[in-house]
């Protein structure tokens, strides 16, 4: 089983490298639109020549140049494949380090990628990432899971396109057709994960039917049983007709649909008194075993006691009260159908009344249904109503909107029905999961969520197990039987004694004991509920039940589970109650739910409403780092995300910002001989003193690198990836690339020492970058490092930048002023419409002595960025200086007030087109008086104060003193702009 699981790894290791040099190809796989009769390669897959196998990224050759743009299509596969090949995805067996451990939420084998996997792999991813950036050895297991029903479903359908059946196969064929069909299809998923950027260790990936994860499931079952935890019993489950089989909860999904309330009389026994009833599924009134009334309702206290007579039968049931009746609602009479519905059922229990099955495993009608018998349910509703109606039983039918429960499988309605199944007593488990999230050993993240998690598991029913299906787990229980014939008799091959039991030699052995050695065994037709075998994956995956395995002694438990919260309760809690009563301890110290993704509207993604954006589709066309950035910038724990195009179009841009800022860098080192190129590479500008004889601007840069380091940390430690990714967004785009680029470009094309400061801590700064982004964006990031100058390994296992390094709080608060001077310049020069290529003249006027020598240091940066001329200057303040906040024009000069203590004195008078200025200026006066003047008419009318609601009068008051604001603006503009324009003509 080793080995075939290792030769299954190999396949998808070598799909993945052919999915590198042939993309469409695997697009076309990966859609499902390979022809199934085409031969599946098994053998001598040989790494494309397109792939390195330099097991290091090599500087010197990518430094001479970088390609326009970062051709993602090609580079992503590459670069994953070198990590594999490196090794970088497994857990470093000789770190002292404690672990950091995730386990992949197993997708479907019969998955295909959608929004929901890809938000959560690119989360998990993010958290691996970081961590092992962080010098953990980080084991991320990765896995599927059989799928029972859809698994079973898929492979039904080819088999019926052939003319053929389970049945007619027989169990041990129609397993091998499955077997057969996941080995040739069902590594679809992964691949689209790696397409991801997964790095997970897929050295370790398990399948749940692998033969240890099977024998864990028996385990866990035998030990479950031994402990009273397991038992049989007929109670009401959820049933597929279609299917023919029990369904979980989730499983179901409940729809509004319209249908009908049908009012009826129930007749009195020996009176021609009556009860009006009413109901939603007619048919059921065959399976009526009472009818309860509330018991202090008037109406009907009379009637309790006596016996009615069930519609179209000769039965004669009970008339009760019970306080769950609403006497509100309906006609304040309730049809009891112990057999057919969950509240009945409870009140069935309660009341020791008869339970009647009308339904066969097919939803047609069974014996107990009269002359009804073999009729389609829907069918017999027609045909009892109608026949009722003849009977003059019949009050009303009106319309009425009903929560119809469907299958997610076939779509069918599911029946509730009572069917003896295996059940796990859940109640005693249910409570140490309850105290491990009250005690703080178990942590949800959100934190509201812990009120659902106690409101459902203090309310915690008997889970049902076992589904009537071929694919899955199969029960491990035998039933002994004297001989083979009373073993052929038995109904269902099931019967009064059994065995639990790991495998059948140890079952036989035990039957044997009990039943002598003539005994038969037959093994129990049903299979497992998925779910069942999924409880046990955080630690089934590492080896339990063998308590020495190196695995799960190294790695359980588990530190973090990432996952939606719709499945909080079928899975997430069953496995931390499994984990807890196998193991003794919580598999996991986190849980992490995330939201689901919709469309940008709002709405839930669906095939119906043709708004389901395909991830496999957005990595294509917009890149792997695109969709990742968007889905972690767009995440906030718990609350769901709105999906837009234009968001990640947004991101892409902001990757595309990223390499063009990598060029730039690696432009402006073209010319550095191999020393210095080596002496980039050591960069490092960690410690306070490294900063002490630096320019303002790079000290500026160096210590908001290094305050954003310490944010982007704190993100990341406690889970805040939509923080991560922004902080890393507006430090990139709207400091490093904005204002230190721009600025450093006057050190970069000077000939002077300041060159090599600018390009050392261009460098710095970059590669911090570049290794905040990696757990977001790894594959733009990893190919940017592998070109800068850099010491060491891959980025993905380089060191996470310290957050111990220097900040210069001076230099933050001092650069400000900086920054806002050229604010203020550029603001003035668009004010008064200076043509955007004209360097101009301006006197910065500083208060500040110290903040005066620095910016006068600093003025060439300052020019360049405002694009002054060659006699800007930088003076002390005069008497005659504006002191409040702030411009105004004096004759030949605007001032602008930046703060109390700086100015910018810009002489702007010739500068400009003056009468285009005014004439801009009177077309805007012109529209603003109109509409002014409007505003004002209405809120003069006392038709509209005294009528319109109050939000209305007060939004156009505000709306009114804005224009007027504005209006007065302008005017003041045209006067300055004016008395430049008189004073450039007398010039």
């Amino acid at each position: 089983m080793q080995v075939q699981r290792l030769r299954v790894l190999s396949l998808q290791v070598c799909a993945l490298h052919c999915f590198s040099v042939r993309r469409n190809a695997v697009t076309a796989r990966c859609k499902g639109l390979v022809d199934s009769k085409r031969p599946r390669r098994r053998q001598g897959c040989v790494l494309p020549s397109c792939i390195s196998r330099n097991p290091t990224y090599t500087c010197a050759s990518a430094r001479a140049d970088l390609p326009k743009s970062f051709n993602f299509g090609e580079a992503e596969p590459q670069i994953y494949a070198r990590w594999q090949q490196q090794g970088c995805f497994q857990p470093d067996a000789a770190s002292q380090e404690t672990p950091f451990t995730m386990c992949m939420p197993p997708p479907n084998v019969t998955g295909r990628l959608h929004m929901g996997h890809a938000i959560t792999t690119t989360l998990q991813d993010i958290m691996a990432r970081y961590q092992r950036m962080r010098g953990r050895p980080v084991l991320w297991l990765p896995g599927t899971d059989h799928a029972g029903i859809a698994t079973q479903m898929v492979v039904e359908k080819l088999l019926a396109q052939e003319g053929v059946s389970r049945q007619e196969l027989g169990r041990e064929e129609f397993e091998k057709r499955v077997w057969g069909w996941k080995e040739q299809y069902g590594g679809f998923i992964t691949q689209q994960m790696c397409s991801l950027g997964a790095s997970c260790d897929w050295s370790r990936e398990r399948f749940t039917l692998d033969q240890g994860l099977s024998e864990a499931v028996q385990e866990a079952f035998v030990q479950l049983h031994e402990k009273g935890l397991v038992y049989r019993g007929s109670y009401l489950v959820n049933w597929s007709p279609n299917l023919q089989t029990a369904v979980s909860d989730l499983e179901v999904e409940y729809a509004e649909e319209p249908g009908k309330l049908f009012h009826f009389r129930y007749p009195i026994a020996d009176s021609d008194d009556h009860i009006p009833v009413a109901t939603t599924r007619p048919e059921t009134i065959l399976g009526d075993t009472a009818v309860a009334v509330h018991p202090e309702d008037d109406r009907y206290k009379h009637l309790v006691g006596k016996m009615c007579q069930v519609p179209m039968t000769n039965r004669l049931i009970p008339v009760i009260a019970d306080s769950y009746v609403e006497r509100e609602f309906g006609t304040g009479a309730l049809k009891i159908t112990p057999g057919h519905d969950p509240n009945d059922y409870e009140i069935g229990k309660r009341c020791d009344l008869e339970l009647i099955n009308i339904m066969g495993d097919d939803g047609s009608m069974n014996a107990n249904a009269g002359p009804y018998e073999g009729l389609d349910r829907f069918v017999a509703r027609k045909k009892l109503w109608a026949d009722m109606k003849d009977a003059g039983l019949v009050i009303k039918e009106e319309p009425y909107t009903m929560r119809v429960p469907r299958s997610q499988r076939g779509g069918e309605v599911v029946e509730p029905l009572v069917r003896e199944q295996w059940f796990v007593r859940m109640e005693s488990l249910a409570k140490p999961a309850l105290q491990a999230v009250e005690d703080g050993s178990l942590q949800i993240v959100p934190a509201r969520f812990i009120k659902t998690w106690s409101m459902w598991l203090e309310n915690i029913r008997d889970w049902c197990i076992s589904r009537q299906l071929w694919w899955g787990h199969r029960i491990p229980v035998w039933y002994a039987f004297q001989d083979e014939a009373a073993a052929d008799a038995a109904p269902g091959g099931r019967g009064d004694d059994y065995i639990v039991a790991r495998n059948q030699q140890e079952a036989l052995q035990q039957a044997q004991q009990r039943f002598g050695e003539g005994v038969v065994l037959r093994q129990d037709p049903d299979v497992l509920d998925t779910w069942f075998s999924s409880g046990l994956w955080p630690f089934s995956t590492l080896g339990w039940p063998d308590q020495n395995a190196p695995d799960l002694q190294r790695f359980y438990p588990t530190n973090t589970l990432e996952t939606g919260h719709d499945i909080l309760f079928f899975w997430v809690a069953r496995m931390v109650m499994m984990g807890i009563e196998l193991t003794g301890q919580s598999p996991f110290s986190t849980v992490y739910l995330h939201g689901l993704v919709r469309d940008e509207q709002g709405r839930k993604m669906s095939k119906s409403l043709g708004n389901v954006v395909d991830p496999v589709e957005i990595i294509q066309s917009h890149s792997c780092d695109a969709l990742r950035f968007t889905l972690a910038t767009g995440t906030t724990a718990g609350q769901d995300l709105n999906l837009s195009m234009d968001r990640v179009v947004s991101s892409r841009n902001f990757c595309n910002k990223l390499w063009n800022a990598g060029k730039f860098i690696l432009m402006n080192l073209q010319n550095v001989d191999q020393e210095r190129w080596h002496s980039l590479e050591t960069a490092d500008f960690s410690q306070p003193e490294s900063l002490q004889e630096l320019p303002l601007t790079e000290r500026w840069i160096l210590s908001a690198t290094h305050q954003v380091v310490d944010e982007v940390t704190a993100a990341q430690e406690r889970l805040d990836f939509g923080a991560v990714g922004r902080l890393i967004y507006d430090f990139f785009w709207n400091q490093f690339a904005d204002w230190y680029i721009e600025a450093a470009k006057v050190r970069l094309y000077s000939q002077d020492a300041s060159q090599a400061s600018a390009q050392e801590v261009l460098v710095y700064a970059f590669r911090t970058v570049l290794a905040l982004a990696h757990p977001l964006m790894p594959f733009i990031t990893e190919e940017l490092w592998g070109a800068l100058p850099h010491r060491g390994p891959a980025l993905m296992v380089a060191q996470w930048p310290s957050h111990t390094h220097a900040i210069d709080a001076a230099a933050l608060d001092q650069f400000k002023v900086l920054q806002d001077l050229v604010r203020g310049i550029r603001n003035s020069r668009a004010e008064y419409g200076v043509d955007l290529g004209m360097r101009i003249p301006a006197t910065l006027v500083i208060e500040d002595d110290a903040l005066r020598e620095l910016l006068q240091q600093e003025l060439p940066v300052i020019s360049s960025l405002s694009k002054l001329d060659e006699s800007a200057s930088v003076e002390a303040p005069q008497s005659h200086s504006v002191a409040s906040n702030g411009s105004a024009s004096s004759g030949q000069s605007v001032t602008v007030v930046i703060s109390p203590g700086a100015q910018v004195r810009l002489p702007l008078a010739g500068l400009f087109d003056a009468e285009k200025e005014l004439q801009r200026l009177a077309k805007q006066e012109s529209k603003i008086a109109a509409d002014l003047e409007g505003l004002t008419k209405r809120l003069s009318s006392p038709n509209f104060v005294d009528k319109a609601p109050k939000a209305v009068v007060d939004k156009a008051t505000a709306q009114q003193a804005e224009l007027q604001e504005k209006l007065n603006a302008i005017k003041q503009k045209q006067s300055d702009m004016a008395q430049l324009a008189q004073s450039a003509a007398s010039c």
